[in-house]
């Protein structure tokens, strides 16, 4: 599921607890089962209809004045899980972040005030390259978690996220129902994918 170089994440199931205290000691973890296999399936099956529906468009890197599509640095399609074109398993997954952001909040006192995300399609040949997910002029973003929908991945088919820490970094590979959850200020990337990828961004925000 992950490779290491210099250092490894913990790993827990979909308990607050456990992932707050993971954030606090690692900055890191991975959550297994979540979202649930059943959940996962239908989220994956919105995600392939909304794609073949057009119903995706391609991402941009930047806020504001500095928003612009650059397909050599970031290539997935992006539908956020609050547009109503999607199903009732992406309402369902907002709700289950929720309730982790609300528990966060009483464990670590982030202030987070809200949940974003959005699908991520990924086609062969693209990636996204170095970056955070907290820009430089907004603390707002403060946890990602990533959830990934792709059954039967194999080592060969690329598509690994890369996270930087410490002076090393970890491959985490997309396999389905796992999560991998993050401090919004560490650098990551997708390594570039040979097969289609899905999965889901999302960010607990101040």
């Amino acid at each position: 599921m992950s490779h290491s170089d210099t250092y490894s994440l913990p790993r827990t199931a979909f308990a607050p607890e456990s992932i707050a205290e993971a954030l606090a000691q690692h900055g890191a973890c991975l959550i297994e089962g979540f979202p649930a296999p059943a959940h996962s399936e239908q989220l994956r099956t919105d995600l392939q209809h909304l794609a073949a529906e057009g119903q995706l468009k391609p991402a941009a890197i930047g806020r504001a004045g500095s928003h612009q599509e650059r397909s050599d640095l970031r290539g997935d399609n992006t539908l956020w899980l609050d547009d109503p074109r999607c199903s009732k398993a992406a309402e369902d997954y907002l709700t289950q972040l929720d309730t982790l952001r609300s528990a966060l909040n009483r464990l670590l006192f982030l202030g987070l005030k809200e949940v974003e995300a959005h699908y991520a399609l990924y086609s062969p040949g693209t990636r996204y390259t170095r970056h955070r997910d907290r820009f430089r002029d907004s603390d707002t973003r403060v946890v990602t978690l990533v959830s990934y929908l792709n059954p039967e991945w194999q080592a060969d088919d690329g598509g690994q996220l890369r996270l930087y820490r410490n002076g090393g970094h970890i491959d985490v590979y997309p396999h389905i129902s796992t999560s991998l959850c993050f401090l919004s200020e560490l650098e990551h990337e997708v390594l570039p994918t040979h097969r289609d990828r899905l999965s889901i961004a999302a960010w607990l925000r101040r």
